[in-house]
C-alpha cells in the first residue's frame, strides 16, 4: 500500500527518500562548516551558515508534511518503513553529533579570542602606565585625552 500517493503526489518511500537526501546534504554542510571553522574563514562561515539554515527550514517543512501524511502513518504502523526510518534516524544522530562538535570548536575559538583579548589588554595596561608631574601613576594615553 505504500505505493499509493499522498495528497502531494508522493509515496511514503518517496517522502523518506527526500528526507534522507536532505539529511545527507546537511551532513555535508556540517562537514564543510567544520573545515571552515578550522580554517578561521568568517566569510565562508557566513555563507555556509545561511545555507545550513535554509536546509534546516526545508527539513522542518518536510518533516511536518510527513507528520501530517495519513498514508505515511499507516505505512509506519504496518511496519513497512522500518529500515528507511532506522537509516534516517542514524543519519540524523550523526548530524547532531557533528553539529555538537562544531559548537565545541566555536566555544574553544571564543575562549581563545577572550584569552588573547585579555592578554593584549593586560600588556597594554602595563606598558601604558605613566606618572604625572606629582609622581602618581596614570594610565597612559587616556590621561593625555587621547582615544584609540
Amino acid at each position: 500500500m505504500s505505493a499509493g500517493p499522498d495528497s502531494q503526489g508522493l509515496t511514503s518511500n518517496e517522502l523518506l527518500a527526500q528526507q534522507h537526501q536532505q539529511l545527507t546534504a546537511l551532513a555535508q554542510i556540517i562537514a564543510n562548516e567544520k573545515h571552515i571553522l578550522q580554517q578561521h574563514d568568517p566569510h565562508a562561515l557566513l555563507e555556509v551558515s545561511q545555507e545550513k539554515n535554509e536546509l534546516l527550514i526545508a527539513i522542518q517543512q518536510l518533516d511536518q508534511t510527513i507528520g501530517q501524511n495519513q498514508r505515511f502513518a499507516q505505512d509506519k504502523a504496518a511496519g513497512k518503513l522500518t529500515q528507511e526510518l532506522t537509516e534516517i534516524t542514524e543519519l540524523l544522530t550523526h548530524c547532531q553529533q557533528q553539529n555538537l562538535i562544531n559548537g565545541q570548536i566555536i566555544q574553544q575559538s571564543q575562549l581563545a579570542v577572550e584569552r588573547m583579548k585579555t592578554s593584549l589588554l593586560e600588556n597594554h595596561n602595563k606598558s601604558a602606565i605613566t606618572y604625572n608631574k606629582k609622581g602618581k601613576k596614570s594610565a597612559g594615553l587616556s590621561s593625555l585625552g587621547l582615544k584609540a
